[in-house]
């Protein structure tokens, strides 16, 4: 196989006869599809009782992907238990929220603290990888599929009070981080603790707690929880295939699990993209360089997006003809090394039945779909290897952290309308229209690398993180952090100071008080000559050192600061406080104040809907992606001599070109 882009995607032939084999091939080679991902959900295939392994099919599936010149990406099949294991084991059969012990059925079925669901998917996984391991056809392992959801069992239950132990250490540690103080709750006992649920500190659903450290902890637990399952399973694989690259594929922005506990444990980052198709494209593209930062700004691979529609929605658009082709492009611009989809031939039953496919139920090869995903093949193989490990330069760095995203989100107060991802995407919004790179990074992440650290809500403040955001601002950087950030600990206990805690210094200013109100209630800001709408929390700063940027323009706080600017530093470094939540005009208009002053707003800033991305080759190859989300023509001119690596046109500085709506141009700048 040529060094390109892996294409392809997800195929799951054992529920075909092998004739309809030969067809998918045929239309595989006419779409230029070189990869399968295959036996993701095949378990009760692979072994339907727990004394008969049976790999015939799956052997067939992988020794025609070889034949034909294909490469598999071979999953351990372990996402969804089979029918007998759950008879025989009810265990392992998940608790819900509401205490309820659910019977077999669905996916993501398994309790991740079961010794036997350990114990068989381990087995499995270890089977497959000592029979596949030295296949041709062998590219990449998958373990399980988009790990997700929770359990609170008996199992889960003793499994968490043991993760406790070796957290907090002592009973009094525990104690003092959950402030049990309150409401008579202080234990003297590991066997008193259950798990936050509808049984015991909830209520209204699972973000209305009691007792923020008991959740917050069992949303770590959990994540580690099933983590434990992947090390797991990839361990098994790794003693029989100690080279070829494992995986699994993550959600993005998914709440229940924190990726960056994850990251350490996989060779490389692969997510499924499935955004809304009425979403802003800086949706998908805050999702991409998430994954990216997740291996220090390595490449990813998008593993999964549809073709054409999703089905798990109430309502489910179609991609019109251009957006999967933008789509898979904007991927590639932020990093993905692999361009593959869901699914390759369409199921004819059960609940993906409509979900979108490169071959629909007549198996055709003149829809426009397909001719679509064939076209696109067509340009990655004409392609090659040019982006392959190219990685992105960038000097913007947003803050994401899982830990301040559950804290505030199940918070009581000051408002449960703030919504983690909205505020993070709002300032990701700004920074990306203004064309600038963007790395989205843990809060652990080395800062020393970016001119300007964007930290929007940044609820809790672990460790030395103040001190190294002060660090970039010594050196003549920016920082921006917002409302309701420095509002605790680890723990989510409240710092005993003024807020925003330990973010005091480097912002200069105390937070005494904060008004929250309905959405529907606004406030003007006044930025410069110009006004702007904030909502949700308007929080009322007092000056310590920072000057006002903008203001509020009515109520009692009428004329206090909403934006604030404190110089830091002996090398002209600022920490920005966004006391509200600002609408798009407002953020933007601050977002550019800070990138105008590290020189940092794009050459197409002007043009909205022309995003930009750079990524930088391994042999020092500059390439600048221009992705047209518009439906109609936008005008540009070269900012630099460049040739169009798509179509070979040559460009030299301030050259006129047209891109062509929902049109792309990568080019090779000189």
């Amino acid at each position: 196989m040529s060094r390109k882009i892996p294409y392809g995607g997800d195929y799951n032939p054992e529920q075909w006869p092998e004739e309809i084999w030969d067809e998918d091939h045929r239309l595989f080679t006419t779409a230029g599809i070189d990869t399968l991902t295959v036996g993701v959900f095949a378990w009760s295939v692979l072994q339907p009782a727990e004394d008969i392994y049976d790999f015939t099919v799956l052997d067939r599936i992988v020794e025609r992907a070889a034949a034909e010149g294909r490469r598999v990406v071979l999953a351990t099949g372990t996402a969804a238990v089979p029918p007998w294991l759950a008879l025989k084991y009810p265990e392992v059969n998940r608790t819900d929220f509401e205490g309820r012990r659910h019977r077999y059925g669905q996916r993501h079925n398994f309790c991740p603290s079961s010794p036997v669901y350990r114990r068989l998917s381990v087995a499995l996984a270890s089977r497959i990888a000592e029979r596949y391991a030295d296949s041709p056809a062998l590219l990449a392992w998958h373990i399980n599929n988009e790990y997700g959801g929770a359990c609170y069992c008996e199992l889960c239950a003793e499994a968490f009070r043991g993760w406790l132990r070796a957290r907090h250490g002592t009973l009094d540690a525990l104690n003092h981080a959950w402030w049990t103080t309150f409401w008579s709750h202080r234990y003297t006992d590991w066997s008193q603790i259950e798990p936050p649920s509808a049984l015991t500190e909830h209520w209204r659903g699972p973000d209305h707690t009691a007792f923020q450290g008991i959740t917050l902890d069992y949303r770590r637990f959990m994540t580690d929880a099933l983590l434990g399952c992947f090390v797991a399973e990839k361990e098994a694989v790794r003693a029989h295939a100690p080279d070829t690259p494992v995986t699994t594929n993550f959600m993005g922005l998914y709440r229940p699990l924190d990726y960056h506990r994850w990251a350490p444990h996989l060779d490389f980052a692969s997510w499924d993209s499935y955004p809304p198709l009425d979403a802003p494209p800086t949706v998908p593209a805050l999702a991409h360089d998430l994954m990216r930062g997740l291996k220090d700004g390595a490449p990813f691979w998008l593993m999964e997006q549809t073709p054409s529609t999703t089905a798990c929605r109430d309502i489910n658009p179609l991609r019109r003809p251009g957006e999967l082709r933008i789509a898979t492009w904007q991927a590639i611009a932020h990093g993905a090394d692999a361009a593959l989809y869901f699914q390759m031939r369409a199921s004819r039953g059960a609940c993906e039945k409509y979900i979108g496919a490169v071959i629909g139920h007549a198996g055709r090869d003149d829809t426009r779909v397909f001719r679509e995903v064939a076209d696109i093949g067509r340009e990655l193989a004409e392609l090659g290897p040019l982006t392959l490990g190219a990685r992105t330069p960038a000097r913007v760095a947003l803050l994401v952290d899982w830990d301040s995203w559950w804290a505030l989100e199940i918070s009581d107060g000051p408002s449960r309308l703030v919504k983690y991802p909205d505020v993070l995407h709002r300032y990701y919004r700004a920074a990306r229209v203004a064309g600038a790179d963007v790395d989205v990074v843990p809060v652990t992440a080395d800062l020393s690398a970016y001119d300007v650290v964007l930290a929007p809500v940044l609820h809790l403040v672990k460790g030395d993180l103040a001190e190294r955001l002060e660090a970039v601002a010594g050196r003549g950087g920016t920082v921006l952090t917002t409302f309701l950030s420095g509002r605790g600990d680890e723990h989510g206990l409240a710092f005993l100071t003024d807020v925003p805690g330990p973010l005091g210094p480097l912002t200069g200013v105390r937070v005494d008080e904060w008004d929250a109100r309905p959405a529907d209630v606004t406030q003007t800001v006044r930025i410069g000559d110009r006004e702007v709408t904030a909502g949700l929390v308007f929080e009322i700063v007092v000056e310590q050192g920072a000057e006002p940027v903008a203001t509020y323009a009515r109520d009692f706080y009428a004329g206090t600061p909403a934006v604030t600017r404190n110089r830091f530093g002996e090398r002209g470094g600022e920490g920005w406080y966004v006391a509200t939540f600002l609408d798009e005009p407002g953020t933007d208009e601050v977002v550019r104040r800070i990138l105008g002053r590290h020189g940092l707003v794009g050459p197409y800033a002007a043009h909205a809907a022309v995003e930009t991305a750079h990524r930088v080759a391994p042999d020092g190859t500059r390439l600048l992606f221009l992705l047209n989300h518009a439906t109609q023509e936008a005008e540009l001119s070269a900012h630099a001599a460049a040739a169009d690596v798509l179509t070979g046109k040559r460009y030299e500085p301030g050259e006129p070109f047209t891109l062509d709506p929902l049109g792309v141009a990568l080019l090779r700048v000189q």
